[in-house]
């Protein structure tokens, strides 16, 4: 480091005591002049700088990434559930298309809605989705944070802040086993991202509505029933997290546990829970849900139906825990914590007054690990329901549980960069360092001689060591997760842009077949993102996708080509 970061005691010029005019600046004990302070927060500088640029680097590569993964929706092509909502869309309309999911789907009242505001112009909704979903959820997300910092009273740094959040965004889509299904493909993402950004959002107003008035209260409840009955009718392994969650934060926040000034937190969660009741009875009781689950007749729940259960869930933790870029979360939390606490300098996150009888912090710590198993758990049991033993594998379902995952790794490593950054701050000037630390006092140098060095500028020393290791280790370990997603993403972007070229070629081939007056075309599979296409099964009368792929092109039958 340089001598501007770590001066050294020269004894070459001494300022003159100014301790008698209250500024503190005079000679400290031991022979440290007013000028190490000063030039200590030079350090302090350097770190935040250090911060700053490492999270500006951060956020380009994130951002890089979903950048690509949005303008891959430019070349997004019908392909598996596309073929059925194209044509409903276009030949029952949104409120015809609504009715059918109701009656003969699957009974996701909110999701056909979507669908038929989505598919209204062919495939130009599919197309731009990605990109509306990296922005809305990245957004949700950076003012989520930043009001969890502001609700703790600490500074919001704005740049490492969004670099966090564009790294969870980046893991979400592209670190798991279907990337092209996490981003790309639209029935996935309404039925399981959506509901995430509609959760997120609607946190989002419940925070700022409590701070304003009694009727923005209200109208913020009243929006929870509303919102959380159109997520029940749209995902059910998301009614089982958001509602976990809700009912326990309902709970803490009930004003007797200390942790709530008045009824308004529980309130909001009661509402919530509420309408996702309400949207769950209304999916479950649907003839098409029930029709659905006559599919897959549902067994009893044994020991060793749970067991088997339990084993799929393992499973399903064991194909997260196989991905090591998901420690990126952690590592870019730790570097937002560590930026936060070099804004915030000598100050730690302070609650605002409350009651006495609070839950202890450690609970509040632990919580969201035990409520992310559980709702994973009952995901597991609705997938092995409704898909059979190999339910589990329909990885595109585990977005409702890997987005509170992911925030949960985030905040844990926020925890930690902000407990090692204050922990090894820089020590206040104003402290003598007998107080701080007693057992390295200085001995007396004498009247000839100046010390060496003051414990206080060892400890700074150290603790400038200290927080650039937790940066270099927590930036680099960020970096490495973020290069591990890169060939999935070269992978995805090659794949879906060499089949949109062969669609487009083969779809201008039908089109001109169908002008000439042909009610049989010939259609060759093009498959991608592990996903159904026409000819799936031999069976020509089981061939839904074929069906679906006929009458979106109003012919009387595909041949395979």
């Amino acid at each position: 480091m340089s001598r501007t970061t770590f001066p050294e005691n020269d004894g070459a010029h001494t300022p003159p005591d100014r301790s008698q005019d209250g500024t503190g600046d005079g000679p400290e004990e031991g022979g440290v002049t007013a000028g190490r302070p000063e030039r200590s927060g030079a350090g302090e500088g350097l770190l935040r700088r250090a911060a700053a640029g490492a999270g500006l680097v951060t956020m380009a590569g994130a951002g890089a990434l979903l950048s690509v993964g949005a303008f891959l929706g430019l070349y997004v092509r019908p392909v598996s559930d596309d073929w059925c909502a194209l044509w409903k869309a276009r030949d029952l309309g949104v409120l015809g298309i609504s009715a059918d999911f109701y009656r003969t789907q699957n009974g996701r009242v909110t999701n056909a809605f979507l669908t038929g505001v989505l598919y209204a112009d062919d495939m130009t909704g599919p197309k731009l989705l990605p990109a509306l979903l990296v922005v809305t959820l990245g957004a949700g997300l950076f003012l989520l944070a930043r009001e969890a910092l502001r609700a703790l009273r600490l500074p919001v740094p704005a740049v490492v802040l969004a670099a966090a959040v564009a790294v969870v965004e980046a893991l979400l889509f592209f670190a798991g086993t279907r990337p092209y299904q996490a981003l790309l493909w639209a029935p996935a993402t309404l039925s399981h991202t959506v509901p995430s950004v509609l959760g997120v959002w609607a946190v989002i107003w419940a925070v700022r509505a409590a701070r304003g008035r009694r009727r923005a209260r209200g109208a913020a409840v009243a929006g929870a029933l509303l919102v959380g009955v159109a997520a029940g009718m749209l995902s059910e392994p998301f009614v089982a997290t958001a509602g976990t969650a809700a009912a326990v934060v309902g709970v803490l926040c009930l004003p007797g546990l200390g942790r709530a000034r008045d009824r308004y937190a529980t309130t909001w969660c009661t509402a919530w829970c509420l309408g996702l009741g309400i949207g769950l009875v209304l999916l479950t009781t649907s003839p098409g849900a029930r029709w659905r689950r006559a599919q897959q007749p549902e067994k009893p729940l044994t020991a060793a139906e749970l067991g088997e259960t339990v084993r799929d869930w393992l499973r399903i933790w064991e194909t997260i825990g196989g991905q090591w870029a998901y420690a990126g979360a952690l590592a870019a939390g730790a570097l937002l914590g560590l930026a936060v606490a070099l804004a915030a300098g000598d100050r730690g996150p302070r609650a605002r007054p409350g009651g006495t009888a609070r839950p202890p912090l450690w609970l509040l710590a632990v919580l969201p690990v035990p409520l992310i198993a559980l709702a994973s758990l009952v995901a597991a049991y609705g997938l092995r329901s409704g898909y059979g033993p190999t339910g589990w594998t329909y990885a595109r379902t585990w977005t409702s549980f890997l987005v509170p995952f992911l925030l949960t790794l985030g905040a844990y490593g926020a925890w930690l960069g902000h407990a090692l950054g204050h922990r090894f701050g820089s020590p206040d000037p104003k402290t003598p360092d007998a107080e701080r630390t007693p057992d390295t006092k200085a001995p007396d140098p004498g009247p000839d001689r100046r010390a060496p060095e003051t414990s206080r500028t060892l400890v700074a020393r150290r603790g400038r060591a200290v927080r650039l290791t937790v940066l270099v280790l927590a930036g680099s370990l960020t970096a490495a997760s973020l290069a591990a997603l890169v060939p999935t993403v070269r992978t995805t972007a090659t794949q879906t842009v060499s089949r949109s070229v062969a669609w487009d070629r083969q779809n201008a081939r039908i089109r001109a077949g169908i002008a000439d007056g042909a009610t049989e075309v010939t259609y060759r599979p093009l498959l991608i993102g592990g996903l159904a296409e026409p000819f799936f099964t031999e069976v020509y009368a089981r061939d839904w996708a074929a069906r679906c792929a006929a009458t979106y092109y109003g012919v009387d039958r595909l041949r395979r080509g």
